[in-house]
């Protein structure tokens, strides 16, 4: 059987103050921010989820360890993206700064309270809490049902949506982030993107290879299809 993902292109809010929660907006709450160097973790499993999350600036990533040692990263969290909203009371993930990165901290119980007293705002937070849902279904069903092939191309394809549209998509994750985001080796990945530049589909800048100019969107979204 084959799953196509596809991206949710309906708008939904994806920053504090599009729910309405800006500094100095609100009484009840408020708002600080913290900067972290690359690599640190920010929050880690199983801690008490009193705050909830903005990148500012940078990157941020989610993952758990597995019984085997294996890292499994759930997402990325980009300029702008929201994360850290829990059901429970304690965080699922372990999350670390990719690049150095900037953050915008809420307390949880002010944000709770806000809800509680504005409809606007309670169901923006159900808006981001199904949209987490919708992701976190969308990527078991990638790494379950693609190819390796198909699964960078979906990566790609995600990432060219998420970061800003100048031309050049410079990714702040290395490949190891993204195989263990794909549920692919290190060496798997890197020899689907040499595929994709062989065939004209994309180009590197630059020593590193993190920075991708995407040649070819249709002949992209070709190789996220079943052969």
């Amino acid at each position: 059987m084959f799953v196509r993902i596809t991206t949710d292109r309906r708008p939904r809010p994806d920053s504090l103050s599009e729910i309405g929660i800006a500094s100095g907006s609100n009484p009840i709450v408020s708002l600080s921010e913290s900067t972290y160097r690359r690599g640190t973790e920010i929050y880690g499993e199983k801690e008490p989820a009193r705050y909830v999350y903005q990148v500012t600036t940078g990157a941020v990533r989610s993952y758990k360890l597995l019984s085997d040692g294996r890292r499994q990263i759930g997402a990325f969290h980009l300029s702008g993206d929201i994360f850290g909203l829990e059901n429970g009371g304690f965080h699922r993930f372990t999350t670390e700064a990719v690049v150095d990165t900037t953050v915008r901290l809420i307390r949880r119980e002010s944000l709770e309270q806000t809800a509680n007293g504005d409809a606007v705002v309670a169901r923006s937070l159900l808006s981001m809490t199904t949209s987490n849902l919708e992701h976190a279904e969308n990527h078991m069903l990638l790494l379950g049902r693609k190819t390796s092939m198909e699964k960078v191309a979906a990566f790609l394809l995600e990432m060219d949506k998420r970061l800003p549209a100048v031309g050049i998509m410079a990714l702040p994750m290395s490949r190891r982030d993204i195989a263990d985001y794909l549920g692919l080796t290190l060496e798997t990945v890197s020899r689907a993107l040499s595929h994709l530049h062989e065939q004209g589909v994309l180009e590197f800048i630059g020593k590193t290879q993190r920075e991708i100019v995407l040649r070819d969107r249709v002949r992209l979204a070709e190789f996220d299809l079943p052969a």
